[in-house]
């Protein structure tokens, strides 16, 4: 295949320099600008001569001679690269659509949800490589055992999608994974999130309903079967297209200790813990059954699956203290996680903190969301940051607004991050305590 010339506008984000990366792998010529990079991705973009040599946006690097243009979510509609691309008539793409362009002939698995979807996709993930399997994929986390969150080849038969339901791009804003058209899709659960994308629950529902509207025929819808909104989705009847239910994958707690309960392999110990993550194996038990593994090479590979990056990772096990972090911000994330943490450690304390962090945790409108999600706490407290209220351009908030909007008068409310490490070092007593740090931004951490 010759190489194509490909310049990404935004090329910092996440999956943005992944992706210029595994196609620089590719032997593709790629160039790429943004106003802001961040580590990791400045780090490893330099390790790939890909570091753009100076920061901001510049139209002379876009030029007749190039083959596609990536843009980034972060780009503003009025980008100047954008905008002499858009004049010489240049394929723009966002990178779903560029994604789905290179995997046209591979067989299209995507894994979508408001919770649980980047969990899902590495289990898949490390079962296939377990066994030696030939795919691509693309996943929202980095994961153990793999330098790269995105895989991009000619020659992989099959694709593993993680599909995010927030806007494509600048000039996109459609959900990312209705761009995929997938062959085989699960559906994790669905929990209002991303409200100013979607400010109705309804126009949030929608979407996925777009996504199951848009499989295949001969395709396969794979779904949560303990979630109401998605019996009313996945039932719906579609021509060709199958459904296949999960639930709670059977399991049992020994000594602080996970085991699945099979009826072929006897017990089978696990990493990962909680019933939200039991349910995420069967989920992605179900998928790989498609993929021609048998319940037996699943049950020998998840064994050794230790979650992705930053999902109820343990970044502390000292003696009375251990401390998770988690990338639990949605609601129904909050509250899967601390019932999973105390599930597993019953006679600890457990000490949970949430940072309210995206457009939604912070829209007052939206508080009322987490009513009770932090319950199981022994101690709860929320951090947010004035200054994240004021760049978002969010209406203020005010601690006594997340108190009644959590609906738990002993909730402890922080706006400065060292005052919160000083309340969660305190708590440290002697008595086994259990920390649980769940934040999407960047001020709620351990040290």
């Amino acid at each position: 295949m010759k190489p194509l010339t490909i310049h990404f506008i935004s090329i910092g984000g996440s999956v943005m320099h992944n992706l210029a990366i595994a196609l620089h792998q590719q032997g593709h010529h790629i160039t790429g600008s943004d106003d802001e990079i961040h580590e990791p991705s400045r780090t490893r973009l330099q390790q790939y001569g890909l570091l753009p040599a100076q920061t901001g946006w510049n139209p002379d690097a876009i030029q007749p001679t190039l083959d596609a243009v990536i843009l980034g979510m972060h780009a503003r509609p009025d980008n100047p690269e954008l905008q002499k691309a858009r004049e010489l008539n240049l394929p723009i793409y966002s990178y779903p659509e560029f994604v789905y362009q290179q995997s046209l002939n591979k067989q299209r698995i995507v894994v979508a949800g408001s919770h649980g979807k980047t969990t899902i996709t590495a289990m898949i993930l490390h079962v296939l490589k377990y066994h030696n399997r030939n795919f691509d994929y693309l996943v929202g986390a980095q994961i153990e055992g793999f330098d790269m969150m995105v895989k991009v080849t000619p020659d992989a038969p099959v694709i593993v999608i993680e599909g995010d339901e927030y806007g494509s791009s600048a000039i996109d804003r459609r959900p990312k994974f209705l761009h995929y058209q997938p062959h085989i899709v699960l559906i994790s659960g669905i929990a209002w999130d991303h409200v100013n994308l979607y400010p109705s629950y309804e126009e949030y529902v929608d979407q996925f309903e777009l996504l199951a509207d848009g499989m295949f025929k001969s395709g396969t819808i794979v779904f949560d079967d303990t979630d109401d909104m998605l019996d009313v989705i996945a039932l719906k009847e579609r021509e060709d297209v199958t459904r296949q239910p999960y639930d709670v994958h059977p399991y049992r707690i020994e000594d602080g200790k996970t085991f699945l309960v099979t009826k072929n392999q006897g017990s089978v110990p696990v990493l990962i813990f909680g019933e939200h993550n039991m349910k995420n194996i069967s989920g992605a038990l179900a998928v790989c059954d498609h993929l021609a593994i048998t319940e037996e090479m699943f049950y020998e590979a998840i064994q050794s699956f230790k979650g992705a990056h930053k999902r109820l990772e343990k970044v502390v096990d000292d003696g009375p203290t251990v401390v998770f972090r988690d990338f639990a911000h949605a609601p129904s994330k909050v509250e899967a996680t601390t019932e999973a943490v105390k599930a597993q450690y019953p006679n600890h304390r457990l000490i949970a903190c949430v940072e309210l962090h995206t457009f939604s945790s912070l829209n007052k409108n939206f508080l009322t969301q987490y009513r009770d999600k932090l319950d199981k706490a022994d101690v709860a407290a929320v951090f947010y940051s004035p200054h994240t209220l004021e760049a978002k351009k969010l209406e203020a908030i005010d601690p006594a607004d997340i108190i009644t909007a959590f609906d738990r008068p002993d909730l402890r409310v922080f706006t400065d991050p060292a005052e919160l490490q000083r309340f969660l070092k305190s708590q440290q007593n002697g008595q086994p305590t259990v920390f649980l740090l769940m934040s999407s931004g960047k001020d709620l951490n351990w040290e």
